[in-house]
């Protein structure tokens, strides 16, 4: 006879296949060809945040396809993020006789035109965040300096969807504040 902890286990356990068969349908649809290769991790990522969204919530979650996607478009986006801040390099080989890797170094200086707009985009920069109410100022200050919403919410005692909101809207006072001042990407 079939005990009821093993009824939910199985129950479980195809609950769980068919949410990993929905993240990699996901993450199929929105992950570019140039990060194929962390297509796995991608699912692994949206995986684990939505088993923990379900724990929190006690499985009252409601995962639709929508919810998926977005789960894991969020994966994607910070992992391009983290791509991004560690600039990573592939060596491949490592053996005497493979070629040695070689970089190209970055310029001494930027030329004077470009130094100029750096520091006109910085000084547009502080005045839009000394324009923000200091919660949303702090969010997007950590944000501009690489950290995740996550990371952010720990750091400031916040609870992760605070966070998200702060970074998220402070980050669109910030895009207006600049559009305004006539700074555009």
């Amino acid at each position: 006879m079939i005990s009821d902890s093993q009824t939910k286990a199985s129950e479980g356990s195809a609950d769980y296949a068919q949410l990993h068969r929905d993240l990699v349908r996901a993450v199929d649809r929105i992950c570019p060809r140039w990060m194929a290769d962390k297509a796995d991790d991608l699912v692994q990522v949206a995986l684990m945040r939505v088993m923990e969204i379900q724990r929190k919530k006690e499985g009252a979650a409601e995962l639709n396809a929508f919810y998926l996607r977005r789960a894991a478009y969020s994966a994607m986006i910070d992992e391009i993020r983290r791509l991004r801040r560690r600039q990573e390099v592939s060596l491949q080989g490592g053996g005497e006789d493979d070629e040695a890797v070689t970089f190209d170094p970055a310029a001494p200086a930027p030329d004077p035109e470009r130094a100029s707009a750096g520091r006109e985009a910085g000084r547009a920069i502080r005045d839009c965040l000394g324009s923000m109410v200091a919660p949303r100022r702090h969010a997007v200050t950590l944000n501009l300096q690489g950290h995740s919403v996550p990371e952010i919410g720990k750091l400031l005692g916040w609870t992760a969807k605070k966070a998200e909101n702060l970074v998220y809207r402070g980050m669109s006072d910030l895009r207006g504040c600049l559009e305004g001042k006539g700074i555009r990407n």
